[in-house]
Formats: C-alpha cells, structure tokens, sequence
C-alpha cells in the first residue's frame, strides 16, 4: 500500500512558505478518484467533513477541524485547489495512468512548518471505498 504513496520534495520559499509534494498511484480510474477529492461525500471519506462545499472556482469549502476557504482551481476531473485560512494551499492535480489508474499530483503550500498528517490521510484515501 505505502508503495503507491511517494513523499517528494520539501521546500521552503523565500517567503516562509513551506512546501510539500507527494505523488500518488491510485488503481482506481480518475473519475472515483476525483469523486474522492473534489465532493463533499468524498472528502468526508478520508480527509475532513465538507460542512460547506460549493463545487465551483471560488466556491465556499469549510473542512471539519482543518478550516473554511474557498476553492481556488476548479477544472474538473483535473485540477482541485482549495485555499483554506491559516492552512495554506492544498492541490490535487489528476491524471489518468495506464492501464486504469491514476497519477495524482498533490501540492500542499503552508505558512507553517508541519505535515499535517499527509501520508497517514493518504493511506486513508487509497483504503476509502
């Protein structure tokens, strides 16, 4: 399982913002996978409680115990970007992998110095039904 989740870079900007990259290999194709990042019913299944989530470039998304923001990069079955305050950027860029996988590219920017917890939620993703 852990197989399918690669840590990538950690950097930090000039700025102080701190930067992580993973690089997931789902089996499952990219519309469960978006299913999974990019709805309510989905990201409650891994990630947090979507109390509001309005599924739209500059929608409203409030994630339980992570915090509200707005969706930041909306291309569907492509790009999720939600932008939540306090908590930085966090990016799920979808691509389709052979022969019925997918490639996720995930991007999260921070102010602060922390993981919260990535792998962990991600190894929850891949177990997610």
């Amino acid at each position: 399982m852990t197989r399918a989740i690669e840590e990538g870079s950690t950097e930090i900007r000039e700025d102080g913002t701190h930067v992580l990259h993973y690089l997931l290999h789902l089996p499952q194709p990219v519309e469960n996978v978006w299913a999974a990042v990019a709805t309510s019913e989905g990201l409650r299944g891994w990630l947090a409680a979507a109390e509001v989530f309005e599924s739209r470039l500059g929608g409203a998304v409030t994630l339980r115990g992570i915090g509200s923001g707005r969706i930041t990069a909306w291309d569907v079955e492509r790009i999720a970007e939600y932008t939540v305050e306090g908590r930085g950027r966090i990016r799920f860029h979808l691509e389709p992998s052979r022969p019925s996988g997918t490639t996720v590219r995930f991007t999260h920017e921070s102010p602060r110095d922390e993981d919260p917890g990535w792998r962990r939620r991600f190894e929850q993703l891949i177990s997610a039904p």
